[in-house]
């Protein structure tokens, strides 16, 4: 470890037993001579200034480093030069106990629109309308969305009371690890990491894939005799891939603006399909108000009617799930306690009031069902286009519109699932750690879980030459996933009385617990819920396979955790800070951590041992 700035003095290490100096004059101090020092964040100052020898002068600011797992030291730099300027952000990731690595660029204003483009409203609900017109139609459709939207409300808040607590790019599993007790705190931020790191490479697999065969769809425009094969959609969906890869290495100084303009470019494309459709459509050939807010057949599922209409709730919750992905994002914030949990919470809300504008004009100029259904690669909303402005052309204009959404939401998926696979790889969690933890200094980005993002997506990708079905098996794993790792420390915090969050900055207050208990009624539903076909009976061909792909994850994760997991993973790096909320919250009190400064008698008697 190099020594920062000339007038440093000496580093002063703290056990238990002895205060012991290491001349901070050498090139080098191996890290094997130094006894760890881990104190709260807010005491760091006053603690290190404390046992300095010589004393430190007061115009040098000591700087928290982390140099190890579980391990800290302190370095100080004089004013005019040595480290950069360490804001309340990175000091509060260092008592958490990470180095900070990736620049902080974001606002939560590109937050916001990094879990709106992931969500990506109109281009969700578009590509998956065949299961909502399937399962009930538009009573499935509209009020379904409705429903959906109301316990996303739920979900985001109570994730964001929590991320107000602890905001690290570990999001869930480091949440998990922090609110469960102590002796099943590394198994549950385990379960919680993997679900979490699942769900966001399935999420983004059936992003960029329903892209892809959104663009293929296209061609039928033109050709309605045109059908891509199974081989032609999984190279469309590979390009895709590549494209929104390379985006993320060599376009991530761009990505606060993209996701910026993102917001606008998807509030646009609503506003031009609305009108469009609407002016473009003949009267005799509108729905009624009757047809579209209560308009309900569930017989092309096969299910009874009342449990159809749950299954095509998927449609839905598909959409509205990528919003607690952006805690990926914490480290690469400004002030992330509050302005994360904010842009999760006003994102689910700006998608809600999205998705109603979009559907029910959709819904108004609904052509003939049966036609829809039978629409190439299951995508009925390029024919919706083409049967309403009455042109191929008029058709891909409007589809070029949910093209570009379909973008923003493909990088941006990708960009939320490579910081989840890095952070998670950080703590020790996935094999070949050391490689996938690594942040590329020439990009800032931690390039090798970006491309192990990409190689196992495109690799998940082939499951569809065996399956047509395959789509709705990554959207249903994904939902799924996703929900139980947000579910995970829900539910912890609730069973320990959500002692942890009482002083959150972003606080749910008195409704705290009824929302908690909304939020993993609704999750335990859903596992069983979307592993369900959209439609019986099935054969191998039409089966819905997101439980065979949720259970092929899972003994992944629980061959390794056996190899490896099981006697060397202790959970993500955690401060004494941290650790000390956790254990005082057994007592139901959240006491401050008092750190006591040795005396200067102990001090000369440290540095006479030593010497």
């Amino acid at each position: 470890m190099e020594p920062y700035g000339a007038n440093a003095g000496r580093c002063v290490s703290l056990d238990n037993r002895k205060v012991s100096t290491l001349p901070h004059g050498k090139a080098r101090i191996s890290l094997r001579q130094l006894i760890v020092l881990q104190v709260p964040i807010d005491a760091y100052d006053d603690v290190v200034r404390a046992i300095l020898i010589p004393p430190l002068p007061p115009s040098h600011r000591l700087l928290p480093i982390v140099i190890g797992k579980g391990m800290s030291s302190a370095l100080s730099t004089p004013p005019e030069h040595g480290l950069k300027h360490h804001d309340a952000a990175e000091d509060k990731l260092a008592s958490m106990g990470y180095v900070q690595e990736l620049p902080r660029s974001l606002s939560m204003i590109t937050v916001l629109g990094l879990s709106f483009a992931i969500m990506a409203v109109p281009f969700g609900l578009s590509t998956t309308m065949a299961i909502g017109l399937t399962d009930g139609g538009p009573v499935t459709v509209l009020w379904g969305w409705c429903i959906v939207s109301l316990i996303s409300l739920a979900i985001a808040a109570s994730l964001a009371e929590i991320c107000s607590v602890f905001p690290t790019s570990g999001g869930v599993y480091y949440w998990s690890h922090l609110l469960s007790k102590p002796h099943y705190a590394p198994i549950a931020s385990w379960i919680t990491g993997w679900l979490g790191l699942v769900g966001n490479w399935t999420v983004t697999l059936s992003i960029n894939f329903s892209f892809a065969l959104l663009i293929l769809s296209a061609i039928s425009l033109w050709n309605e005799d045109f059908v891509a094969t199974a081989w032609q959609t999984v190279l469309c969906f590979w390009a895709v891939m590549l494209v929104c890869t390379a985006i993320n290495i060599w376009g991530n100084k761009w990505l606060d603006k993209l996701n910026t303009i993102c917001i606008y470019w998807t509030a646009a494309s609503v506003l031009i399909i609305l009108v469009t459709v609407l002016a473009k459509s003949p009267s005799s050939a509108k729905r009624s108000g009757k047809f579209v807010f209560s308009e309900y057949d569930a017989s092309a599922s096969g299910w009874p009617t009342g449990w159809a209409f749950f299954v095509g709730l998927l449609q839905a919750a598909y959409t509205l799930t990528g919003y607690g992905m952006v805690a990926a994002m914490c480290e690469e914030v400004q002030n992330p306690d509050r302005e994360v949990p904010k842009a999760m919470v006003l994102s689910v809300a700006a998608a809600a009031v999205t998705g109603i504008v979009y559907l029910i004009p959709i819904l108004f100029v609904l052509p003939d069902i049966a036609i829809l259904l039978a629409a190439p690669l299951g995508q009925p909303i390029p024919v919706l286009f083409k049967e309403v402005t009455g042109s191929p052309g008029g058709g891909f204009g409007l589809l070029f519109l949910i093209l570009g959404i379909a973008l923003f939401a493909g990088v941006g998926s990708l960009t939320a699932s490579c910081r989840c696979t890095w952070a998670f790889s950080r703590d020790g969690a996935i094999p070949f750690s050391r490689v996938w933890s690594k942040v590329n200094k020439r990009y800032d980005v931690p390039v090798n879980a970006l491309l192990l993002s990409t190689a196992v997506i495109c690799l998940l990708g082939l499951i569809y030459l065996g399956s047509s079905a395959a789509f709705n098996a990554f959207t249903g794993v994904a939902t799924i996933c996703l929900s139980v790792s947000y579910g995970i420390p829900i539910l912890v915090s609730l069973l320990r009385g959500r002692k942890l969050v009482r002083n959150a900055t972003f606080s749910l207050g008195r409704f705290g617990v009824i929302i908690n208990v909304i939020t993993v009624l609704w999750i335990s539903f859903a596992i069983v819920l979307f592993t369900m076909p959209t439609a019986i009976p099935v054969t191998p061909v039409t089966m819905n396979y997101a439980s065979v792909v949720f259970a092929g994850f899972t003994l992944i994760s629980a061959i390794w955790y056996a190899l490896w997991g099981r006697t060397n993973y202790r959970g993500p790096k955690v401060s004494i800070a941290d650790m000390g909320l956790a254990m005082d919250s057994d007592e139901g009190v959240v006491k401050k951590v008092e750190t006591v400064s040795p005396t200067p008698e102990k001090r000369d008697s440290g540095m006479k041992e030593k010497q």
